[in-house]
């Protein structure tokens, strides 16, 4: 699954707020590059957090996280106008253009333009026309599922509204790219719970109506148990005992809780196995509390999980 992933040269990151969506993205770019593939990650929160748990500074344009490895945060205020500077003639018309009141009006009024510029910057970064700037895979760590199906609908629109202007062109070609299946994957990111497992299903059926199949589930901290249910029934007929020493009532507590969430992971496994046809990985719960080991685990844990083969890719190592 992740060979089949890292073959392509963008991969868009979904899922709902609170499932680990960011840190998962940010665990799939360490490895990418650790493979020796050219990685970029592309943000959308503005508050930075890969960029935190990855120890750089929040930026707009690529910082180096090490040697073929960049993160960035993807703004779409920022990325209009970077694609208003490639188009316009001259950095005093540039400056002229930002500080008009027409501009502000029309970047107000215009639906979902600076959300266009966004994916405009992702598809620029995925196929520059520099061919020595290319990355080998660019990862985007997607806003949470409803932020995101709006963002992915916004080429459809702006067709629509733009008509065969150079806006509608612009939509067109990122039409193009996300649709192209040997280049772009849609990927979700989820957790056993019902309601987490219920909205990745309804992401999935927007997804499919817009044509975008969901090529790979991340069934994120997919519990096991050190305990079984005669261990708990055993704590707990210990009355004597659970008097004696308290942290034996705590210990019967904690069995529980840890039984009752290794049992959502099969279910959680199963409904998406029948009703979604893209491969499923579970991840483990890891323990950490700092999400900059959390990373550093779980880019350890999909290493473990490639085939012994390369991953092919055509962008140059760094």
């Amino acid at each position: 699954m992740l060979k089949q992933l890292f073959e392509r040269r963008l991969i868009v990151v979904l899922g709902k707020g609170g499932v680990g969506k960011s840190t998962t993205s940010a665990a799939l770019a360490t490895c990418a590059a650790g493979r020796g593939i050219r990685t970029l990650l592309m943000e959308t929160d503005s508050r930075a957090p890969v960029a935190a748990a990855l120890g750089v500074e929040p930026s707009f344009e690529p910082v180096p996280v090490r040697a073929g490895f960049s993160t960035m945060v993807l703004e779409g205020g920022h990325a209009l106008e970077e694609y208003l500077a490639l188009v316009l003639p001259g950095r005093a018309v540039l400056k002229a253009v930002f500080a008009s009141r027409l501009y502000q009006f029309f970047v107000q009024a215009a639906p979902g333009l600076r959300e266009l510029m966004m994916l405009g910057k992702v598809c620029y970064e995925v196929s520059p026309k520099d061919r020595r700037a290319r990355w080998g895979l660019v990862i985007v760590d997607a806003p949470a599922s409803g932020q995101a199906l709006s963002l992915l609908k916004m080429p459809t629109a702006a067709r629509a509204t733009f008509g065969a202007s150079v806006v509608g062109q612009e939509a067109d070609n990122i039409e193009r790219t996300l649709h192209d299946r040997k280049l772009c994957a849609m990927v979700e990111v989820t957790t056993p719970e019902t309601l987490a497992v219920w909205e990745l299903l309804e992401t999935q059926k927007a997804l499919t109506a817009m044509d975008f199949p969901l090529a790979a589930i991340f069934l994120n901290r997919a519990a096991s148990t050190e305990f079984n249910a005669g261990d708990v029934v055993q704590f707990a007929r210990r009355v004597e005992a659970i008097h004696r020493l308290g942290h034996l009532e705590q210990l019967t507590e904690a069995a529980r809780a840890q039984l009752a969430r290794a049992a959502q992971t099969p279910k959680a496994h199963a409904k998406l196995a029948r009703l979604s046809r893209a491969s499923i990985m579970e991840i483990p719960d890891f323990p950490d509390r700092s999400t900059e080991m959390l990373v550093t685990h779980l880019a350890s844990f999909f290493a473990s999980r490639l085939n012994s083969g390369g991953v092919r890719h055509d962008a140059a190592k760094g």
